[in-house]
């Protein structure tokens, strides 16, 4: 009998990574000789360094189209019995497709991010559970993975962790928040001006100093936060994901909206505060038990479509709503 070899197909971002780690926890339950491979953007791949429940981690690089042909072709060597494709995009699906495995499962085109994609798939999931944590673990039921618990084997790097404790200490932190003014959409933002104030209210009343999560692209807005907590100033730290997973874990406490850091952060235990406005938390929000979401939005200003400016559903989100649901949350981990 042929060895089993499962393909899992999650190329990014963040979150979706996160999301995804549970389900094929659940494959490594149900398949336990079977090889689980992974393929990943590379600036991902700390993310699933040292995972337990994979056999190897295969490495896409974004930029060129030769780079994903290369790809595809290193998949079809590789003899797969069944690709999953948790991303549901084209790209993704092309990758399952290029691997040549019999059996290639992906949602149905209701739920397909793109939804021809559905096209390409032998067999096509409709999930039943809300959040995309469930829904990618119907994905895994599909071929076989138990219903267990949610585990997420993140794994920090050492020598990634040892560095930040150094950029830490030379900044003066010890025990610490973190606030991650960032988003992939400008309407899933809390305006800077309003980090800041959060930051000069949580500082008063714990006496910790915050850090400030910022992506590529976003330091003018982490600079904005700043400049806009006056003293005592958070820190903007620059570091890499390996350095940020260890930045999210060391924290006392995470203050972000519908972000890959608030995921990742959940995910290690960390004590979350979600800022929620035009997405929805029963499909996207925190998934770590005791996590708090702050949300005022109506249930017609409920949209996955991207905005480019700020929404009025996290506009009405006030300071004030933020501190008393940070308390609730630090009481909840004593």
């Amino acid at each position: 009998m042929p060895e089993e070899r499962l393909l899992v197909v999650k190329l990014g971002s963040l979150g979706d990574i996160v999301f995804t780690l549970p389900a094929v926890a659940a494959l490594r339950d149900a398949h336990p000789n079977a090889r689980i491979e992974w393929v990943v953007e590379r600036h991902w791949y700390p993310l699933l360094e040292r995972n337990p429940d994979l056999s190897e981690v295969i490495i896409l690089d974004r930029d060129s189209a030769g780079s994903f042909l290369f790809c595809g072709w290193r998949l079809r060597t590789l003899h797969y019995t069944c690709a999953i494709d948790f991303q549901g995009l084209y790209k993704s699906a092309l990758l399952a497709r290029f691997s040549g495995a019999p059996e290639r499962i992906g949602f149905t085109r209701r739920f397909a991010r793109e939804p021809a994609v559905s096209l390409f798939y032998t067999r096509r999931i409709a999930p039943t559970g809300a959040h995309m944590v469930e829904q990618n673990m119907a994905l895994a039921a599909a071929r076989g993975a138990p219903n267990s618990r949610y585990r997420f084997p993140l794994r920090v790097r050492p020598e990634a962790d040892a560095r930040l404790g150094q950029k830490l200490e030379a900044a003066g932190l010890g025990d610490f928040f973190v606030l991650s003014p960032g988003a992939g959409w400008v309407s899933k933002c809390w305006p800077p001006e309003r980090f800041g104030a959060l930051h000069r209210e949580l500082a008063r009343r714990t006496g910790m100093r915050g850090a400030i999560s910022f992506g590529p692209g976003e330091r003018e807005l982490a600079e904005a936060v700043r400049r806009a907590a006056g003293a005592p100033e958070p820190v903007l730290l620059d570091i890499d994901v390996a350095q940020l997973m260890a930045l999210l874990r060391r924290a006392r406490l995470v203050v972000a909206g519908d972000s890959g850091p608030l995921h990742l952060a959940s995910a290690f235990g960390t004590p979350v505060v979600g800022l929620y406005g035009p997405t929805d938390p029963a499909r996207n929000g925190p998934f770590g038990a005791g996590d708090i979401v702050v949300r005022n939005a109506r249930p017609e200003e409920t949209t996955l479509r991207r905005g480019n400016h700020y929404s009025p559903a996290m506009l009405s989100i006030t300071v004030e709503q933020v501190v008393a649901a940070v308390e609730r949350r630090l009481g909840n981990s004593q």
